[in-house]
């Protein structure tokens, strides 16, 4: 174990969080700068979560060719070339190249940085749980950080956030990542492919679709809903950011350390439910303090359905079946903010945001099948 490379996870990652989670922010920023449409908007958003999941394909394959080094010196570069793309460049290709760039880093960041903190603690889960709350401090100081530099058009705060990339590129320059590969030193398993015909993998990975979906439509496009309908406006509505975020770090510590999950399917059914009942709520709110309250408790309720759901893989959790089932389930992130988007184009933004109910009701009905099929399997167990 290297305490280093555990630290450089821990840091990288924070710096992520608020590369990452200011581009829901910044989109709203560069629409009333350069006043494209809502289609346009969503456009921008599905394509850094484009690149979010070519980043994990690359992540995997580039270290074995190039070094580890110069695939994470590429791919994370990404940060601090697109956020400066899109400070002094705005025509439409440009604006998707600096979003497709985010999504590089972006992805690029979660794999390297889950395995430097996996590979180096000591206890694995708890490793883990401070990593993601490390992501989510990032995420719950960037509106504060864009909110000090923003001023005039808002091309100083966009550069703000490229300087912070430029750190996060800077921390895995300076760790002395290993070799040709972070896994360089593992022994080498036999790749094992049964996980592909089990139908509670395929179920698991449209779960996590859903939740990516569902997720990736509110951070990509609250803040912008926000100041359309009016219920928070000027740099106020940034801060639903750090609500949405604070409640996510809550409930992921609650569940890490204080209520842990007895039935994996029963507690994703409840999430389920409760994430659409709140949501449409949430769209429903037209006051900012019964808006903002019910933004909080749809982030609660739906901050536990990812990590509970890729553990409920179980036995079939290896390098093979993740570097399955999330890529697809990024698709997920892309197609919702999209979506959104045209829905918005034609109908109005309100009747755009109600499409992202539909991945919220996906997880309850995904959780009942889940939840079926495990009681059936019990049942003929005990036959």
């Amino acid at each position: 174990m290297n305490k280093r490379l555990e630290k450089t996870g821990y840091i990288a990652f924070f710096l992520s969080g608020i590369c990452a989670i200011s581009s829901g922010i910044i989109v709203s920023v560069l629409q009333q700068k350069y006043g494209f449409s809502y289609g346009m908007t969503g456009t921008l958003l599905s394509f850094m979560s484009i690149g979010n999941m070519v980043a994990s394909f690359l992540s995997g394959i580039l270290p074995t060719r190039i070094g580890t080094k110069k695939t994470v010196g590429i791919l994370c570069s990404g940060y601090f070339l697109g956020y400066i793309l899109m400070a002094f460049m705005g025509f439409n290709g440009a604006l998707i190249a600096g979003f497709l760039m985010v999504g590089l880093a972006k992805g690029c960041a979660i794999n390297n940085c889950t395995v430097l903190v996996g590979n180096n603690s000591k206890d694995r889960t708890i490793g883990m749980n401070l990593m993601h709350a490390a992501y989510a401090l990032g995420a719950m100081v960037c509106p504060f950080l864009i909110s000090a530099l923003i001023m005039g058009d808002g091309t100083f705060a966009i550069l703000g956030v490229a300087v912070i990339g430029l750190l996060m590129w800077l921390v895995f320059f300076c760790a002395k990542l290993p070799g040709k590969n972070i896994h360089e030193g593992k022994s080498r398993e036999k790749v094992d492919f049964s996980f592909m015909k089990n139908t509670k993998f395929w179920l698991l990975t449209a779960l996590v679709f859903c939740q990516n979906a569902a997720e990736t439509g509110v951070t990509g496009w609250l803040v912008t809903y926000y100041k359309n309908q009016g219920i928070l406006s000027g740099t106020l509505s940034a801060y639903t950011v750090t609500i949405m975020w604070g409640a996510t770090l809550l409930c992921r510590l609650l569940i890490a350390f204080v209520f842990p999950i007895r039935n994996t399917f029963k507690a994703l059914m409840t999430m389920g439910i409760s994430c659409s009942a709140f949501y449409v709520l949430l769209i429903g709110s037209h006051q900012p303090v019964a808006a903002v309250l019910m933004l909080f408790c749809f982030a609660f309720s739906m901050a536990g359905v990812n990590p509970v759901a890729v553990a409920g893989v179980g036995k079939m959790m290896n390098a093979t079946s993740m570097g399955v089932l999330l890529p697809i389930a990024s698709i997920g992130a892309i197609l919702a903010p999209w979506m959104i988007g045209v829905v918005a184009q034609y109908l109005g933004l309100q009747a755009g945001m109600m499409v992202n109910l539909i991945p919220c009701i996906g997880i309850f009905v995904l959780s009942f099948i889940l939840l079926g099929q495990t009681k059936n399997s019990a049942d003929v167990s005990q036959r």
